[in-house]
């Protein structure tokens, strides 16, 4: 689909050992969590990162600290607490809010909806307060709802940019390309599925017919694969039992997200990445397409190319949930005292 567009660098070891660095000063706002520590390792790895500011309510000192002496250029600072955060973000040009409760058994992301809702709202004021242009990366569950609430938080501030807030989807491509390479005997590296949709169970579309290389399966082993990707999450939620959610893959590609947004932010050409946006592509107003990305953030929505029939029906299944969770976010926003 798009064969003429560079496909991002995956490996993020590839950007451990390039030799390519830019000043970006990068913020964390969770940094202490099960996402956010292996985050930060990641990002303090990567010559991108010049700054790295990592925020939580509890043990960012430690943090900080600890990753402060790998031997990379990233100079690290911990911030503790709201009296902090306006310091941590000063200046800073991409965030990363991976804050936030994680899922135990029995609980689906929008269980978290209240007690995620609250934080991220306040996040997302305080980053329209001290670093307003920011490219803002909203990890934090239910995806659905909380780029929704992010957007309106902004609106009230008067310094909303659509093309400069992502909802993180980029784990369900990382499982969708190593599900698909398992079961085809291809390397995940080289695998490139696009998910399209949102973050949340049958809102996950994997566009198995845009794949790249081309692969082919039977109706039941095609619909047992996209259950597995969309369902992934529950998957490791339950292996955990009870000690939390998914960490350190979507750390990977939360980080795998950002390098991708850096790299466009530099100049790099046709940076594509999959995320969760306000969008126009369908009738909910948003909605995870490919995206170029380029120096100001989203520079075009590649849309959801030719989908197969059965991706066609996946997509209308999903839309009644996905705008009930869009709506919910944006009426969260519209009663803040």
């Amino acid at each position: 689909m798009f064969s003429c567009i560079a496909r991002p660098a995956i490996h993020l070891s590839r950007s451990f050992s390039t030799s390519v660095q830019s000043n970006a000063r990068v913020a964390v706002l969770g940094a202490s969590g099960g996402i956010g520590q292996p985050l930060s390792l990641l990002l303090k790895n990567s010559p991108l990162v010049s700054q790295l500011s990592l925020f939580d309510i509890a043990h960012t000192p430690g943090v900080a600290a600890d990753l402060s002496h790998i031997e990379t250029r990233a100079h690290v600072t911990g911030h503790l607490g709201p009296d902090q955060l306006g310091e941590c973000l000063k200046g800073c040009e991409v965030v990363v809010i991976p804050a936030g409760v994680p899922r135990k058994p029995g609980m689906t992301r929008d269980d978290l909806f209240t007690t995620n809702a609250t934080i991220v709202a306040n996040l997302a004021d305080a980053c329209a307060r001290h670093c307003p242009e920011a490219m803002i990366c909203v990890i934090a569950n239910p995806v659905n709802s909380t780029i929704p609430i992010t957007s309106e938080v902004l609106k009230k501030h008067g310094v909303y940019n659509p093309n400069r807030v992502f909802g993180v989807t980029t784990l369900d491509i990382v499982r969708a390309n190593t599900f698909v390479g398992e079961l085809k005997g291809l390397d995940p590296a080289r695998v490139n599925v696009p998910v399209i949709g949102g973050h949340a169970g049958k809102t996950i579309i994997p566009l198995i017919s845009q794949c790249t290389p081309k692969v082919d399966f039977p109706q039941d082993q095609l619909a047992a694969l996209i259950s597995r990707i969309q369902e992934a999450g529950t998957e490791v939620v339950k292996a955990k039992a009870g000690a939390g959610s998914a960490t350190l893959a979507m750390a990977y590609a939360g980080a795998r997200f950002v390098f991708s947004l850096l790299d466009a932010m530099n100049g790099k050409e046709g940076v594509v990445e999959c995320s969760f946006v306000r969008s126009e592509e369908t009738e909910c107003t948003y909605f995870s397409t490919p995206l170029l990305l380029g120096k100001n953030g989203i520079e075009k929505n590649l849309g959801l190319g030719k989908l197969s029939p059965f991706e066609e029906k996946l997509v209308a299944e999903a839309m009644s949930e996905l705008k009930g969770s869009i709506k919910k976010g944006e009426d969260f926003v519209k009663n803040m005292k």
